[in-house]
């Protein structure tokens, strides 16, 4: 794409910042150009045709799709904000699906000019400035796993868009866009304005017609549900255990192959790396060896430590440590489970683990007496692949059913990255989003406050009943590459600007996982190199292609060896011993030549014994176990 207009370069140094429209890099300081397609609101916006300049701003690139030609300016909003933009304000945790506001372009003057609606995180593609292409326009050719899991996004997004008023949105074919697995919508459109309000039974109507072009079996079974809906009061909590049955059924029946690699490194300009991460090339390894931890190509973990290199190393290794034994248990009891756990079961299980996690290292930080800034923590990014078994009604069991859940606490990030495609999956805990979903400000407008980026919650800082874990669960029917970092990586958006350079080689198969975990890394210490960095990458294969282990032009990893604690973390760990005093007798305790693994591993077996045997007391006891929270939420259901 061409322009006569200039794209501005982002970088406000640059001396010569006009560029063409269609360079990747700035020609005069190689600073990557932002593209930032909007969706303009509204039949006013329809009229204008593409070429032109709107507001000395906004190119028109395709119709209602401007292209912002100075992305480094704020755009404008207004002091007092229009009512009709609150659901996508307070909706902004569903940023994956949901647009989110951008501004406003004044069009016209004095007393008749209008505001027209700017939004920004819309479905555009980015090569050819066009809109994603609708569902329906696609559901022909789709498979029946991929038509099943776009309807469960489309039912999971029905509540919290009714409870707004814009559940309208999921009625009308032509905004529902798809990229990929991921539903995507266009624009909010509110309920107010139709003659009454939207209920299960108007989607049910839209279901059945959807399902109606179905292949059987799968189209016959989408067929009863979509009848039951239509049903008077209608309950989606009856619904939604049926939809995920078969959901899991079709993805059960696919091939899944995962490879595994995690890098942690304390960047060009840093002493001490504050980072933690699972599995890193150390552990995979270990993979063929008799005593492989159980969780390995489950889980993967990324915490970047907070509170100071005095503590910070410990709380984001404590944490990783932490969550291996209470999360190999959650795999073990729900494996034993005769039936399907649903994903708010597991959820709430997550959530609990965290919650045992996160008082451990607030008890350690209560125990020094560490108060307010100075309170180690760490935020936490995870994924855990839960590999349930399934039955079909003709009783065939499947292994895997793909379920995918990510854990977020902080600014710690998960990516989805396909040849196509990058999606950032998890929402930042920061000041600037928690201004948006409060229905404060737009986040164009509140991340350029200067405490936007400053944290609102990470693991260990308070007690655990004031966490609030970002927890979601996506099914793994596609090729894809699941990225896990820490903010060393993801800040100044360098995942956003280079995701497609890494891609190429990875899915091509001319680089490893693990080659490919290192080019993260150096990235992030080449463009960024301000904090430490941490990546976990897993290789998620679906395709019977087959899968490169190996870069024959590196040599095979090593291990990873990991730094000493500092002083000050030692301090943290033996209160009452003086890391500086000569060697005592082994019996004393003298630890002060271990690694930093083996001090956590000790640290671990020391002080989280009773967090063990307190979190299995709470499992078996206080909340009835697995077993009586499962009945309890199907009990809520019926």
């Amino acid at each position: 794409m061409s322009s006569s207009e200039p794209l501005y370069c982002p970088n406000p140094t640059c001396t010569q910042p006009e560029n063409p429209v269609g360079n990747r890099f700035c020609d005069a300081c190689q600073t990557p150009l932002l593209y930032r397609y909007l969706w303009a609101v509204g039949s006013a916006a329809a009229g204008y045709p593409i070429g032109e300049l709107i507001g000395d701003r906004y190119l028109v690139v395709s119709p209602q799709i401007w292209l912002d030609t100075q992305p480094a300016l704020a755009p404008f909003v207004p002091e007092t904000l229009p009512e009709a933009i609150l659901a996508y304000l307070k909706l902004y945790p569903h940023r994956l699906h949901i647009p989110e506001v951008y501004g406003f372009c004044p069009l016209g003057e004095g007393p008749n000019a209008a505001n027209l609606l700017l939004l920004d995180n819309v479905p555009v593609d980015g090569n050819t400035a066009t809109l994603y292409p609708g569902m329906l326009e696609l559901w022909p050719q789709t498979p029946p796993v991929r038509q099943v899991y776009w309807l469960w996004q489309i039912l999971e997004l029905w509540t919290p868009l009714l409870e707004l008023g814009v559940a309208s949105s999921l009625l009308k074919a032509d905004n529902i866009r798809v990229q990929g697995s991921r539903i995507w919508l266009r624009e909010l459109y509110g309920d107010a304005s139709l003659i009454t309000q939207p209920d299960l039974q108007d989607l049910g109507y839209h279901w059945l017609t959807w399902a109606g072009k179905v292949v059987a079996p799968v189209g016959d079974r989408l067929q009863d549900i979509g009848k039951q809906m239509r049903r008077p009061n209608a309950d989606i909590k009856a619904v939604a255990p049926q939809v995920n049955q078969l959901l899991l059924e079709l993805t059960a029946q696919l091939p899944l192959r995962l490879r595994v690699a995690g890098i942690s490194d304390s960047g060009p300009n840093r002493h001490h790396n504050e980072d933690s991460c699972y599995p890193t090339l150390n552990d995979i390894a270990q993979i063929d060896k008799p005593h492989t931890h159980p969780l390995l190509n489950h889980f993967s973990v990324v915490c970047d430590g907070v509170g100071g290199h005095e503590g910070g190393e410990v709380a984001s290794q404590l944490a990783v440590q932490a969550l291996k034994l209470p999360l190999q248990a959650l795999m073990r009891e729900i494996a034993e489970e005769p039936g399907l756990a649903m994903p708010e079961v597991v959820s709430e299980q997550l959530e609990a683990i965290l919650r045992v996690v996160n008082n451990t290292i607030a008890a350690q930080n209560d125990k020094q007496g560490r108060a307010s800034r100075q309170r180690m923590g760490t935020t936490l990014v995870m994924t855990l692949q839960l590999p349930q078994k399934v039955t079909t009604p003709s009783g065939k069991e499947f292994a895997n059913a793909h379920e995918l859940y990510v854990v977020q606490i902080g600014d710690s990030r998960a990516y989805w990255i396909t040849p196509n495609y990058c999606q950032q999956l998890t929402v930042d805990d920061d000041v600037a989003s928690r201004e948006v979903r409060l229905g404060r400000a737009p986040y164009s407008q509140s991340v350029r406050r200067r405490d936007g980026g400053a944290l609102t919650q990470a693991l260990g800082t308070r007690e655990g009943d004031l966490l609030r874990p970002q927890i979601q669960r996506f099914l793994l029917e596609e090729d894809g590459l699941l990225l896990l970092c820490s903010d060393g990586l993801s800040d100044n958006d360098r995942v956003e600007q280079f995701w497609s350079d890494c891609a190429h080689d990875l899915f091509s198969g001319a680089i490893s996982v693990e080659t490919a975990a290192q080019w993260w890394v150096d990235l992030a210490n080449e463009k960024n190199g301000h904090d430490n960095v941490s990546v976990v990458l897993s290789y998620c294969r679906i395709s019977p292609e087959k899968l490169v282990l190996f870069d024959p032009n590196q040599p095979p990893p090593t291990g990873v060896f990991e730094e000493e604690l500092s002083d000050a973390s030692k301090a943290l760990l033996y209160e009452d011993e003086d890391p500086s005093e000569g060697p005592r007798p082994r019996s004393r305790g003298d630890r002060t030549g271990l690694t930093l693994a083996q001090t956590i591993a000790l640290l671990v077996a020391v002080t989280l014994i009773g967090a063990v045997v307190g979190f299995a007391a709470w499992w078996q006891i206080d909340s009835g176990g697995f077993t009586q929270l499962r009945e309890r939420i199907f009990q809520q259901q019926e």
